[in-house]
């Protein structure tokens, strides 16, 4: 890690003085400022401005880098995965994961294996960034960790002429937490590339990524009511129910998509895109022994070995053909894909559990942008695919984004989607008997979502409302068994959020109510999720910095959660003799501030518990973060 921060930085120290280089390469467009007019010698020298630093993925529009200091930046970069984690609940130690507490669909899960715990720090296709530079630019997000460690997010990029970007990024993070045998260990590599010829003919774009989401696995706390015994402060003396166990997560991918326009004329906008991927995701289940939590006696195992291993692989080959006017643009292709899912060893032959299951799949996928007035705007995406081993899968996703006032918007979507329940839930193998399972011919998972939000600009106020229909909703039971659901489920979700200024003072409250409409027991979830930012913001030292400084609490209300189970890394429906959590509140005091490109935030989390005791789960057993001085560091460098 010290060697690679080394050579960031003098990769930006020696590349400092392309600033005001002359050399065609490095001069810029329009948008940045002329601070030689080029009278002395003819050439003019140009001084970038941040419209020259730019990002986007591979379908959306350019932004540039966002170092304006907003309120909600408190919620980002507070949180090892640098996002607004609102409707999440941590886990005790940082890249531990999170328990969702509201239902949404992660299409990251479709027709691949990934564990909904380790699933928070995956980066899909659509979040990879490729740059537009003028100049080298580096820029870190550091976190420090629970006890011991850190993480560490970098990332270098660099146009190499006009046309071709590159970008490294890499992100490391240990931490060692609070409780026996809860060690996070996660790293991410990624490489992107994106180029454009000098006719704007072809464009292609490039990446591979590694991650690994590596944990050990503790079963949580063994006697929660311990937690309020004055003889463990020191959470490392607690006993916990796992002591030889850990779980690990590997994903990576390789991606190359270029599109080329035959015709010249503007008459004919047509383009012929052609992208290829293989990704391939690892789970393993490792254990240095035997746990007795997981079995009573010696004939609850099976001749297997103690860790376990499930892979899938996708190999996905696509053509399509694009018109694509300004405020026009439709995208019709083919899709090839050749899908596998299995066990790293078979398991015994009397268990009836296939090793491998694989396929071949064809289908279509399309995209359908309509920009009407500025005012109006449509984004449609379908894809449709079919195999013999997961069925039929069927995806349709439909936002719809309008401006009936000005200055208020609205929002409406509707997505459709018919797929294979996850991966994790149709094969596992296991030393323990009970924990094995092949979920034969299972029906399609199928989720309606129909909802929007409205933007209105009194106190900037934020509507939204959103209901879910599952039909064959898949869950794990008590048992940690899947099963399917045979009559659908409902959600309901109503929601706002708003900000309240008066001078330098701003209150910023949001809200979630939910419900399950029926089969409330298959899915638990807290009725309420509200969250209250009150805080100040002003300059200081003569405008040099910006401060900002406040409270924050978040509660959720109490609810019979699901238990996290370590074996899958899923959740699975709480049994009898389940605890309640939630009904407490967890209150954050910060003090961010901002000095040129360099932001600080630092935060006591969990405040609460300097004089009351720690009463909050994330899940039944599975107690949160203690009292912490959190510290959270970005800083930009554009060379």
């Amino acid at each position: 890690m010290k060697y690679i921060l080394l050579c960031l930085f003098f990769c930006a120290y020696f590349v400092r003085a392309q600033v005001v280089n002359k050399t065609d390469s490095n001069q810029v467009d329009n948008d940045s400022l002329v601070i030689d007019s080029g009278r002395k010698d003819s050439l003019a020298i140009f001084k970038p401005t941040i419209y020259d630093y730019t990002f986007q993925t591979q379908l959306s529009e350019k932004k540039i880098f966002d170092t304006a200091f907003t309120p909600n930046k408190t919620f980002i970069f507070s949180q090892y995965n640098n996002k607004d984690n609102f409707g999440k609940i941590q886990f005790a130690n940082i890249g531990s994961g999170f328990q969702d507490l509201v239902f949404d669909v992660n299409t990251e899960q479709n027709l691949a294996l990934l564990p909904a715990k380790k699933s928070h720090f995956i980066l899909g296709i659509n979040d990879i960034k490729y740059y537009d530079v003028k100049t080298p630019t580096v820029a870190f997000i550091y976190h420090n960790a629970v006890s011991s460690g850190a993480a560490l997010q970098s990332t270098y990029t660099q146009n190499i002429g006009k046309n071709f970007n590159f970008a490294v990024e890499y992100m490391g993070l240990r931490s060692l937490g609070l409780y026996q045998n809860s060690l996070a260990s996660n790293n991410t590599v990624s490489f992107s590339g994106h180029y454009t010829s000098a006719n704007s003919k072809y464009e292609a774009f490039a990446h591979y990524i590694h991650q690994n989401v590596n944990n050990q696995e503790n079963g949580g706390v063994a006697d929660v009511t311990l937690l309020e015994s004055d003889d463990f402060d020191n959470r490392l003396n607690l006993p916990v129910n796992l002591t030889a166990s850990d779980s690990r997560f590997a994903y990576r991918r390789y991606y190359f998509s270029h599109q080329f326009r035959p015709f010249a004329s503007e008459k004919f906008p047509f383009k012929i895109r052609h992208t290829i991927f293989h990704q391939a995701n690892k789970y393993y289940y490792n254990q240095s022994a035997a746990e007795p939590f997981y079995f009573d006696v010696p004939a609850d195992l099976i001749d297997y070995p103690l860790s376990s291993k499930k892979y899938s692989t996708n190999l996905s080959n696509t053509v399509s053909v694009l018109f694509d006017k300004e405020n026009f643009k439709l995208d019709a292709g083919v899709r090839y894909q050749n899908i596998k899912l299995g066990l790293g060893r078979a398991l015994p032959d009397y268990i009836n559990i296939p090793q491998e299951l694989s396929e071949s799949r064809i289908g279509a996928v399309g995209n359908l942008q309509i920009n009407l007035w500025n005012k109006v705007a449509l984004n449609s995406n379908l894809e449709i695919s079919g195999g013999s081993e997961f069925g039929s899968y069927f995806r349709s996703q439909n936002l719809l984004k309008f401006e009936p006032v000005k200055d208020y918007f609205v929002q409406a979507k509707v997505n459709f989607q018919s797929a294979s329940p996850s991966f994790n839930l149709l094969l596992n193998p296991s030393v323990y008997r009970k924990f094995n399972y092949y979920l034969e011919n299972p029906d399609n998972e199928t989720v309606t979502q129909i909802g929007g939000d409205v933007n209105l600009k009194w106190f900037n106020t934020i509507l939204s409302g959103t209901y879910f229909r599952i039909d064959h909703y898949t869950y794990l039971n008590a048992e940690a068994l899947p099963r399917q659901s045979s009559v659908a489920l409902n959600i309901s979700q109503i929601g706002g959020e708003a900000t309240f200024s008066y001078g330098k003072f701003h209150l910023n409250p949001k809200v979630l109510f939910q419900s399950a409409i029926n089969n409330k027991d298959l899915l638990p979830m807290p009725n309420f999720i509200g969250r209250a930012n009150l805080y100040w913001q002003s300059k200081a030292f003569k405008d040099a910095a910006e401060i900002q400084a406040g409270i924050k609490v978040y509660y959720f209300t109490k609810f019979a959660s699901r238990e996290y189970f370590p074996v899958l890394n899923e959740f699975i429906l709480p049994n009898s003799s389940s605890t309640s959590i939630g009904g407490q509140p967890i209150a954050d005091v910060y003090f961010n501030m901002k000095v040129k490109r360099m932001f600080f935030f630092i935060e006591a989390q969990h405040i609460n518990n300097t004089f009351m005791k720690n009463r909050s789960f994330t899940a039944p057993n599975y107690p949160i973060y203690d009292f912490r001085l959190n510290l959270g560091i970005v800083w930009y460098l554009f060379s």
